[in-house]
């Protein structure tokens, strides 16, 4: 009876809100974060990637090593600008055709790929095969961007010799140069790839002072037995 005379007893009014905690085995739900959108597939840019950093890092080394090779025996600017130049023409022109050529030979043989696949009844519609067909490597924007790249990478060299009387001044600037240039190709192909930086950085650098290092040495070697020039 009292137990039922207190519950009579509550005032008028009153409103019981349900309160109830979480237990310790419930899961939290954490608000959840923007993620990264990793549905674009980074290998549709290998062609024009490749063709691009290659022909950039194949031009600024091959000029700069035939430059310090020229330099190391002769002081000459005129004959280091002119040995740069027509590495600079002569790399241009094999790197499209060599381009060219490679793509081509590949753009055949996926075009022949699709083509026994619609032979055997594989392949899917008409908008699907187009869709694959656009998808393949352009044979003439991997030539002009292997020329376009190339260039732009032997220009460095050639652009820090010109304007150095100096010899051995002049040497060293087309060294530094190389090698900051050869730097930055690695971090942007790496960027544009999504690859680590500094890998693609290092070794690129250390490419580059290899070939500049052995054409130097090789050519002062034959320089220094007594072949003239």
């Amino acid at each position: 009876m009292a137990a039922q005379g207190t519950r009579d007893q509550t005032p008028i009014g009153h409103i019981e809100i349900p309160v109830s905690f979480p237990l310790a085995t419930d899961q939290i739900r954490l608000p959840q974060l923007p993620e990264e959108d990793d549905s674009f597939d980074y290998s549709e840019r290998t062609q024009w990637i490749r063709a691009a950093v290659l022909g950039a890092n194949d031009g600024l080394v091959s000029v700069a090593s035939l430059m310090m090779g020229v330099g190391a025996v002769k002081q000459d600017m005129k004959a280091m600008l002119l040995a740069g130049f027509a590495g600079l023409v002569a790399g241009a022109c094999s790197m499209a055709i060599g381009e060219f050529v490679s793509v081509y030979t590949q753009y055949d043989i996926e075009i022949s790929q699709m083509k026994r696949e619609v032979m055997k009844g594989n392949g899917g519609s008409a908008s699907e095969e187009e869709a694959k067909k656009k998808k393949l490597p352009n044979p003439a924007q991997a030539a002009i961007a292997s020329a376009i790249a190339f260039s732009i990478g032997a220009v460095v060299p050639l652009l820090g010799a010109a304007f150095i009387g100096q010899h051995n001044v002049r040497m060293l600037v087309v060294a530094l140069l190389a090698s900051i240039a050869l730097v930055v190709f690695g971090g942007i192909g790496a960027r544009l790839g999504r690859t680590p930086v500094i890998n693609s950085c290092v070794r690129v650098l250390i490419g580059g002072w290899m070939a500049m290092a052995i054409t130097f040495g090789l050519t002062k070697l034959i320089g220094s037995a007594g072949l003239e020039m």
